[in-house]
């Protein structure tokens, strides 16, 4: 019997889902995220056959703009289904400074898939997305700068591949009312500011407050959390709210798509309300604020404290487009602010705060091209530099520039400058050089 049981979970570990101490219920909501899953994948196999066809909304150009070409996915979109394949591939050296100098390769595969449910099949309103991704190399540059905030977006310590997102979304009053349930990835719609997504560091997706929290990190890249959000959209305004499991995968395997509810987990309730008026195209105006918790509590940074914290914290977030080329409002300077606390008592980090700077197309002929510079400031609460002597902060700078060489190939070189790694004082300031190359197939 322990033999049928061993064998039972390394089967559930090669498939990548583990949820072998669900209760029933649970096991019901997962299987049918599955079951959805599988009826998508029937509903693009039939239309490979198929011979029906809709309107193309805004189909992306695959033969300009991907590598690969269109093999199909014209007709697929024109049908309601989008594929999206992209690539990663970061080459960073630590130069001078931090815990070790030293250099690593680290690279991100993605597919996506979105499905227009009302085109596939009749329901309107309805929508689905499944994404994928693949880990190459288990090398980490943090390794090597010591750093607390990090220094790529893409690293995540393990080689692997796992479903990131895999959810339904339902509209309802004219599209200003929507539901998503299924696997999710808090990140995707909450504590964003566009014009960040520039830069190679961590903080300007997640911000680094936020990403210390929870047993296993909040449900963001490169693990979703099964979950449901609900979002209202009005004139010039939006409100949203998400809760998700508490502990996203597993704690003690990151291979593979990992769902499990083990007791005591919780949940993360996480709510945003934010101000986006109408703007020209490719322009920015958006002002947000958020708070969320987490149901589990989180021990006391101090172990001779026993008592458990509120698990909990607060951001806001702005972003405007500060200068515009005349002829071509998509190009110009935009700016961000990005601001988040969270307890005191339970982090590393109390607060954290990121600003910065993007051009779009600062060069005659070049478009295309956006350079950006941003910095972000972590600062270590008063417990933990009483418990580890720590430095009073960690402040990282990145500047950057991104080449679009191709519709479908980009290049972008990125320095990065940290101070106080880590909080830590007997690492030295950082210097890390390096670049991302980045294409569409």
């Amino acid at each position: 019997m322990e033999r049928e049981d061993e064998m039972q979970e390394l089967s559930y570990r090669k498939w990548g889902l583990f949820y072998k101490d669900m209760s029933m219920m649970l096991r019901v909501i997962v299987a049918t995220v599955f079951m959805t899953a599988a009826i998508l994948m029937g509903l693009l196999a039939g239309l490979l056959v198929g011979n029906v066809a809709f309107a193309a909304d805004n189909c992306p150009d695959f033969k300009q703009d991907t590598l690969s070409g269109d093999w199909g996915r014209s007709s697929l979109c024109d049908k309601g289904v989008i594929v999206e394949l992209t690539h990663k591939s970061d080459l960073l050296v630590n130069a001078a400074g931090g815990a070790a100098r030293g250099g690593v390769v680290l690279m991100n595969s993605e597919a996506a898939v979105g499905f227009d449910l009302d085109k596939l099949a009749g329901l309107s309103g309805a929508s689905a997305f499944v994404q994928y991704h693949v880990q190459h190399g288990n090398q980490s540059i943090n390794a090597y700068t010591g750093g607390f905030a990090g220094v790529t977006n893409i690293e995540t310590g393990v080689s692997t591949g796992q479903f990131y997102q895999a959810w339904l979304q339902q509209n309802f009053a004219g599209d200003s009312l929507s539901v998503l349930a299924g696997l999710y990835a808090v990140d995707s719609e909450f504590y964003v500011t566009d014009t960040s997504g520039l830069f190679l560091q961590p903080p300007y997706g997640m911000s680094a407050e936020m990403a210390q929290t929870g047993r296993n990190g909040p449900p963001v890249f490169p693990m979703g959390a099964l979950g449901l959000r609900l979002k209202y959209t009005g004139d010039a305004y939006y409100a949203q709210a998400s809760v998700t499991d508490g502990v996203p995968g597993n704690p003690n395997d990151p291979h593979g798509t990992q769902i499990r509810f083990d007791q005591g987990d919780g949940s993360l309730a996480v709510a945003e309300f934010g101000y986006t008026p109408e703007t020209e195209e490719g322009q920015y105006d958006k002002t947000a604020v958020g708070l969320w918790r987490y149901t589990a509590r989180a021990a006391d940074l101090d172990p001779a404290i026993p008592d458990q914290r509120t698990d909990q914290g607060a951001y806001i977030v702005a972003e405007r487009t500060l200068m515009a080329e005349q002829g071509n409002s998509a190009q110009g300077l935009s700016g961000f602010v990005r601001f988040g606390v969270v307890n005191k008592n339970v982090y590393q980090a109390n607060w954290s705060g990121s600003l910065g700077l993007n051009y779009q197309g600062l060069f005659d002929g070049r478009d295309d091209d956006a350079a950006g510079i941003a910095v972000t400031n972590s600062h270590a609460s008063a417990k933990y530099r009483l418990l580890n002597a720590s430095e009073s902060s960690e402040t990282v700078v990145e500047m950057t520039y991104r080449m679009q060489l191709q519709s479908w190939l980009a290049l972008q070189p990125s320095v990065q400058y940290i101070v106080n790694p880590n909080m830590d004082p007997a690492l030295k300031d950082a210097w890390v050089i390096g670049f991302r190359l980045e294409a569409s197939f």
